[in-house]
């Protein structure tokens, strides 16, 4: 046998492709993580100003109009809404102006990402010594000491995301990716949903009682977990159903290499690039990171949109791969090589 047929034999042609697929892969996970967290910078971010009336356009079309758009200010009628709005994720900090005095107040919440919570300081430090003012910083929503940089949160949902691939991407190694019957996936999708809920529980449990790195209701956690593993272990299912082993590099492709630099995790949401910061929030990890968040330091509050994404992950997940399960024929192989059911003539195995 010659060198070339030895080759062949070692990496055969599907092999070569699944090869150049992981290539592909690597280089995007490249660009996906260095494009998104290279350079961050605060853009349009959320910022509310409360003044006296003749001040307060004012204030705003200059905060408007810092070089690079750092904010998108708008007016907030009193100190009070201007902390409500915060606490509801409706704006990320805000300028109280003393009408008396000449230092203002500056309330961030670096709960939702120290990163963004310490920019805002800084921008607003030179806004107001340019005025020849100063300013003073309270944080109404802060981050716990046992957080660092407000990071735990999305480090939770990361590794949920990461059982919920991996669970789905062992039982489809283990036993065909395309379910042999209607029946076998309904099985797949019960076990996919009992992990969800002790990766959930056990998530909470570490995060909370034994580190104690995040606070929050251990049982809205404990729900949020098992809802993003479940959503991305269907996710994953219904890809493999739809494409076989493929399907494994595409639930990556969705969760880790577009998904997880997009969460607002390392850095939140407003100091992603425009490409990131319009996926993030569709993607489980950027859902899940955002709802995470709230639950641990805004009271629950702005989880409604987040988990209706994570929901309709799920539901869509399932329904393929319920639904790709009927197409199956008998006979067929899967994608493990191991003939699925038993055909006419001859035992294969399940």
């Amino acid at each position: 046998m010659t060198f070339v047929d030895e080759v062949k034999n070692a990496v055969t042609p599907r092999a070569a492709l699944f090869v150049i697929g992981v290539l592909g892969l690597q280089l995007l996970f490249i660009a996906s993580y260095v494009g998104a967290l290279h350079k961050p910078k605060p853009t349009d971010v959320a910022f509310g100003v409360v003044a006296p009336q003749q001040l307060s356009q004012q204030l705003v079309d200059r905060l408007d109009g810092l070089p690079g758009g750092p904010l998108d200010p708008r007016t907030v009628s009193s100190a009070a809404e201007a902390r409500q709005q915060i606490m509801n994720r409706d704006i990320d900090g805000a300028l109280i102006v003393s009408p008396e005095g000449r230092t203002d107040t500056l309330l961030v919440a670096s709960g939702g990402g120290t990163v963004l919570s310490g920019a805002l300081e800084r921008i607003l430090t030179q806004v107001e010594a340019s005025q020849q003012r100063t300013v003073r910083t309270v944080d109404v929503a802060p981050a716990s000491p046992d957080d660092f940089d407000g990071l735990s949160s999305f480090y939770l949902v990361v590794g949920w995301c990461v059982g919920g691939y991996l669970c789905a991407s062992i039982l489809a190694i283990s036993a065909g990716t395309k379910p042999a019957n209607r029946q076998r996936a309904v099985i797949r999708t019960a076990v996919m949903a009992l992990y969800a809920i002790a990766g959930g529980i056990g998530g909470a449990i570490i995060i909370g009682p034994i580190l104690g790195a995040l606070p929050g209701s251990f049982w809205g956690l404990s729900g949020l977990g098992a809802l993003v593993v479940f959503a991305v272990g269907m996710t994953t299912l219904a890809l493999e159903a739809l494409t076989g082993i493929v399907g494994i590099g595409l639930a990556v492709l969705i969760v880790v290499i577009a998904g997880n630099p997009s969460a607002g995790g390392a850095f939140p949401l407003p100091m992603l690039p425009d490409f990131w910061r319009a996926i993030g929030p569709a993607l489980p990890p950027g859902a899940g990171t955002w709802t995470a968040r709230s639950i641990a330091y805004f009271r629950g509050n702005a989880v409604t949109g987040p988990l209706l994404v994570l929901s309709a992950w799920a539901v869509v997940g399932t329904a393929l791969t319920l639904l790709l399960s009927m197409r199956h024929r008998p006979g067929r192989e899967d994608d493990s090589g191991t003939e699925t059911t038993r055909a006419a003539g001859g035992s294969t195995a399940a």
